[in-house]
């Protein structure tokens, strides 16, 4: 049962976060943001705790760097520089996805796909393409932080071949979602902004790291030990 309320309290954390963002309430985003990644945190510690795995590590690592990077973009609209923060916090939680993911594919012995690599280098030039014309001095970063973010949605492909069909497809959705909410942001940003974007970005990341989290807490209670 606690571990219900606390993705009860994520849940609600979130939904607050996307209310405060749709009715313009700064306070509402302000007390409900900074909550959103601990209360996942706290789920997967509970739902975990039981389990001894050095592959725990990983999720924990991104899970931080996911919240710090929440914080410090809530403060982009005094700064660009806390832009360039944020996406730094979240490049090194994407490169500890990255290292889970990995990890989990060298146990598991699942080879690597050429096809995989084929479909992410296509959407990573279609994107860069697209976007590099209205980055300016941002080229550099969002290229390495788009780069990096298509590795991590390349190893959670892998997933799809575990035993454990239902975890794996769980963390190929999440990473697939944090790639949609990643690319809209960029979109909202440097391409064209549109009204729902707080929105679409907010659910789509929400439900990604909801999505990575459960596939490998089923994952590590089951098979990651």
């Amino acid at each position: 049962m606690k571990k219900q309320i606390w993705v009860l309290a994520f849940v609600a954390a979130l939904l607050a976060d996307i209310a405060g963002i749709q009715i313009n309430n700064e306070l509402l985003q302000w007390i409900s943001k900074p909550l959103i990644l601990p209360f996942l945190f706290l789920y997967f510690y509970s739902s975990t705790n039981a389990v001894s795995s050095p592959l725990k590590k990983w999720i924990y690592f991104a899970l931080f760097f996911s919240w710090a990077g929440d914080v410090l973009l809530m403060f982009q609209g005094e700064n660009e520089l806390f832009f360039l923060l944020g996406l730094s916090a979240f490049l090194l939680a994407h490169i500890f996805y990255i290292l889970y993911f990995h990890f989990v594919r060298i146990r598991e012995k699942i080879p690597g796909n050429g096809w995989y690599l084929l479909f992410l280098l296509i959407y990573y030039s279609v994107l860069m393409r697209k976007l590099s014309p209205y980055l300016g001095e941002l080229t550099i970063p969002v290229r390495v932080y788009g780069l990096v973010i298509s590795i991590m949605l390349l190893m959670a492909m892998h997933m799809t071949s575990l035993r454990l069909k239902n975890a794996g497809w769980s963390m190929l959705t999440g990473a697939a979602l944090f790639v949609l909410s990643d690319s809209v942001l960029a979109i909202n940003k440097f391409y064209q902004p549109f009204d729902l974007a707080g929105l679409v970005i907010m659910l789509t990341y929400g439900a990604a790291q909801y999505f990575i989290v459960k596939g490998a807490i089923e994952y590590l209670r089951t098979g990651g030990k």
